[in-house]
């Protein structure tokens, strides 16, 4: 049975152009022109991906993505977002979205994405997430340990709720780059070390021989909360 994907885009072009392309690789595609209609479709029907724009009439694809997770639809979701517009990027994966493509994109990574999203659904995560003494609520974006507030900078909470959300998996440090500070930034690979060493500091016992943040040699690095 092919997978059932719901797409939520206003562009007419782009809406046929995406439709007709998925349908060729053997997905079943329904669409909606406009938030509101995308919402009720989504929270109703049993979807296997949401492809969801995010400037739509009626209601955003945030409100969408909002609705959906505070009313327990855990349907994989991936944005489509304007070229440039990080903050839209790290908006989207905070109200919980799984993935992100920034227009315009090359119809191959989009298609990889979708391939990728369908065979490995993000594990749903609850709102608040804890390991050790430290509590993250995902929602509020607010880290605790030992119940006294951790300052984290933007870029570190959201390396540490994508390292949550892939729990158990080896992630690159390309992976990583990718999804906290986008493909139109030019961060190097060094900076997901430092990055890594000073959620580390602030989070685990003994950094130096820590137990969540683990480093796989040659590969990247793997939470293991």
């Amino acid at each position: 049975m092919s997978h059932r994907i719901l797409l939520v885009e206003d562009d007419p072009g782009l809406q046929l152009l995406l439709a007709h392309r998925l349908a060729s690789e053997g997905y079943h595609v329904e669409t909606a022109r406009d938030g509101d209609v995308g919402l009720r479709r989504a929270t109703a029907e049993g979807f296997d991906l949401v492809v969801l724009d995010v400037m739509l009439p009626g209601r955003s694809g945030f409100e969408i993505c909002r609705r959906l997770r505070r009313g327990g639809v855990e349907t994989p979701v991936l944005m489509l977002t304007a070229r440039g517009e990080v903050k839209d990027r790290v908006e989207g994966l905070r109200l919980g979205a799984d993935d992100y493509v920034t227009k315009p994109f090359e119809m191959a990574e989009l298609l990889a994405r979708i391939e990728v999203r369908l065979r490995h659904p993000a594990e749903p995560v609850a709102s608040a997430y804890s390991f050790g003494s430290v509590t993250v609520d995902l929602h509020r974006t607010e880290v605790r340990r030992g119940g006294q507030p951790v300052d984290l900078s933007a870029k570190e909470y959201r390396l540490l709720e994508h390292f949550i959300r892939r729990r158990g998996e080896t992630l690159d440090r390309n992976e990583l780059l990718d999804a906290v500070w986008g493909r139109d930034s030019c961060p190097t690979a060094r900076t997901v070390d430092v990055h890594v060493a000073w959620l580390r500091r602030k989070l685990e016992d003994d950094p130096h021989e820590p137990r969540y943040i683990l480093t796989v040699y040659g590969r990247g690095y793997r939470f293991a909360g």
